[in-house]
């Protein structure tokens, strides 16, 4: 028996590789499927089945295309409904893996179809639960992604809870836990950074699991503090559910090399927005006027959900040499597949070719207390609510970078601001954002919120309010 954990970190997701006497299953693939053809191959092993947790919002898995390429069935909980042929499988069903077992646990809540799958060993043990959205590591799945008009975010919640405690709990304590996502993902409020626990630490650990809990109690607790989901989870659920373009496609017409007049005809008559996936640093130092920054560095295919509200957009890359393919790999994974080509010999390129290059201006965190010293300014920070709201400098506009598009009409484009997040990635996505938009008057501040508590500028600190006296 052999299982391995495929983590991807921009996407905080875990895809599962099983495989058992030549056979072996795929569960919650991405979108580029050729590892996993070439995983099997190696092992001499067949793709028998792939296993999808739920339709998933967060990414595009690669389950069509690996079913098409491999011919393997595709399975999915009681209840899915799709575009394409899959097996939905009934509560407690098994699927014969060589000598291992995958039993199918109904486990309605952070969606209806979501199914965490039991895999049973050779011997007849209850060995790893694949638990997808329904359990993490510290937390539980979102209950808000299904809704349906008839049911309620606390209706989901409330059947979270009973599949957590009629499906989940009653496993042994040395039964493993491998998730569907770790710390940075907005499917849950308090991932851990770890990727594999087991039942019996999150009966100890995880506050969703608490012996002693009702259910109004975890409705409650599972809802507090739950941001809205990011635009692009319910159309990414949608090509989950009804089927997208083949990937090979998606990167045939998107890893084109284009010279700096083809790149410049496509950006004037394809209506292509130019995105520079370059570091924060390259592109202050020079960028293409107009073009939007958000760096392959950071989370790149989070935020290019979060911040591009079109899925079709024609979109033309500039790049970091020999790092193309990756660009539109990444974009392809939350179903941005109308890349249409990258600016070929990068910015240098496009200066020899004598067209115009703007930059940022950009000033340490010293230099903003001394200028804060001398003269009122304009400070935005755009780090996320509960970022700010811990923690943030005094007399400044919050003004999280999520809700950028819908915002914008919160600030003038005749003053200057300074914009700090909490390291200088989000600041320099947030600058590029308002600079193509008209804003011209901008400062990032390098190093954000992490360099200016090096300063001596004035904090507001969250205080519990269990520690105040008096």
């Amino acid at each position: 028996m052999k299982i391995e954990q495929i983590y991807t970190g921009c996407l905080a997701q875990g895809a599962y590789y099983i495989q058992s006497e030549g056979e072996a299953a795929i569960i919650d693939p991405l979108r580029e499927i050729q590892p996993y053809i070439d995983k099997a191959n190696a092992e001499n092993a067949k793709i028998k089945y792939v296993f999808e947790t739920h339709f998933h919002a967060d990414f595009v898995s690669g389950h069509v295309d690996l079913a098409n390429k491999t011919g393997a069935t595709i399975v999915y909980g009681p209840g899915a409904e799709t575009s394409y042929d899959i097996h939905s499988a009934t509560d407690g069903e098994v699927f014969k893996i060589g000598k291992i077992a995958i039993k199918v646990l109904h486990t309605p809540g952070h969606t209806l179809e979501s199914s965490s799958y039991l895999l049973i060993d050779e011997n007849g043990n209850n060995h790893a639960l694949f638990s997808g959205d329904t359990l993490f590591l510290g937390d539980v799945g979102r209950p808000d992604l299904a809704i349906k008009s008839d049911l309620t975010k606390e209706d989901l919640a409330g059947m979270l809870y009973d599949s957590l405690r009629t499906k989940i709990m009653t496993l042994a304590d040395d039964v493993i836990v491998y998730p569907g996502h770790g710390a940075g993902s907005a499917c849950g409020k308090n991932l851990s950074k770890e990727t594999i626990g087991t039942i019996g630490d999150q009966k100890k650990t995880n506050y969703a699991l608490r012996s002693d809990m009702t259910k109004v109690e975890f409705v409650k607790e599972v809802l507090d503090g739950m941001p809205p989901p990011p635009q692009y989870f319910a159309k990414n659920a949608m090509l989950n559910k009804t089927g997208y373009d083949a990937f090979d496609q998606v990167l045939k017409t998107g890893n084109v090399a284009l010279t700096p007049d083809d790149f410049e005809a496509i950006a004037n008559h394809e209506d292509a927005l130019v995105l520079d996936v370059r570091t924060q640093s390259d592109f202050i130092e020079g960028h293409i006027p107009n073009s939007i920054f958000i760096g392959l560095n950071g989370q790149f295919a989070p935020w290019v959900g979060a911040l591009i509200t079109d899925l079709k957009q024609p979109i033309i890359l500039v790049v970091p040499e020999g790092q193309n393919e990756e660009a539109v790999t990444r974009l392809s994974r939350v179903g941005y597949d109308n890349t249409l080509g990258y600016l070929k010999g990068g910015i240098a390129a496009w200066k020899a070719s004598g067209k115009e290059v703007s930059t940022l201006e950009s000033i340490s965190a010293e230099t903003l207390a001394q200028k804060v010293k001398s003269e009122p300014l304009n400070i935005l920070d755009v780090r996320k609510d509960g970022e700010y709201e811990a923690s943030h400098l005094e007399n400044v506009q919050h003004f999280a970078l999520d809700f950028i598009n819908q915002n914008m009409n919160q600030i003038d484009a005749n003053k200057t601001y300074y914009i700090h997040c909490a390291g200088g990635y989000r600041s320099v996505i947030a600058a590029s954002i308002l600079k193509a938009r008209g804003f011209n008057n901008l400062v990032d501040i390098a190093g954000g919120f992490a360099a200016i508590k090096q300063t001596d500028l004035p904090i507001t600190q969250f205080v519990c309010p269990s520690t105040l006296q008096g």
